[in-house]
């Protein structure tokens, strides 16, 4: 693992990794612009496994107690993940550009008291919407492929092999091997697997 804080010699960002994640040697984070909306105070806020790859577009929000995990071999690219809780990815999972993934909606869902918050947030130096409301972990199952503009909402389980369509908005538990599309998202197809690929992919998960 990398002893954080670092920079990243190719970064166009002057930043640096927080000093609460983990991150495998092997991981890749194209810029730390990444964490500019990263607050997490953990003891460990972020995690990034062997071989994790989260590239430019990606911004982790993560409020005071939330918590992020990449997977071995997981690729995010351009998404935001908006965290207050936990929002975990697991290995080789794929999510595309513009993919939304949400623990937390941070406003309440009243007009009234969410009026109150806005006028609060307008008089804040750092104009950010604080941890509100009940998170609820978000679980995405290896060898998942979210792909572009998906909307992940609060409390949601992908399971294991699924696949999101683009532009979907899930707002409920996805069955593993599951093709899932729509708004709000709906099985459109079971995903047929083999024994042999079942068991390929188990070992996969042995990888560290």
């Amino acid at each position: 693992m990398t002893t954080p804080p670092h920079t990243r010699t190719w970064d166009w960002y002057p930043g640096s990794i927080p000093a609460n994640s983990d991150i495998h040697g092997t991981a890749y984070i194209e810029t730390t612009f990444s964490f500019t909306q990263y607050r997490s105070r953990l003891a460990r806020g972020f995690y990034a496994g062997r071989g994790a790859s989260a590239y430019l577009g990606t911004m982790f929000d993560v409020g005071e107690r939330g918590h992020v995990s990449l997977g071995n071999f997981a690729l995010v690219h351009g998404a935001r993940i908006i965290c207050d809780l936990e929002v975990t990815i697991g290995d080789y999972s794929l999510i595309s550009w513009n993919v939304v993934i949400m623990d937390t909606y941070r406003v309440p869902a009243n007009g009234g008291e969410r009026r109150a918050v806005l006028e609060r947030v307008s008089r804040l130096e750092e104009r950010l919407l604080s941890s509100g409301g009940n998170p609820r972990a978000v679980t995405i199952g290896r060898n998942v492929w979210i792909g572009f503009d998906a909307c992940i909402l609060p409390g949601v389980v992908i399971g294991e092999g699924a696949v999101v369509g683009a532009k979907s908005v899930v707002a409920s538990d996805v069955e593993p091997y599951t093709v899932v599309a729509g708004n709000p998202a709906r099985i459109v197809r079971h995903i047929s697997v083999t024994a042999a690929a079942i068991a390929l992919n188990s070992e996969g998960s042995h990888v560290s």
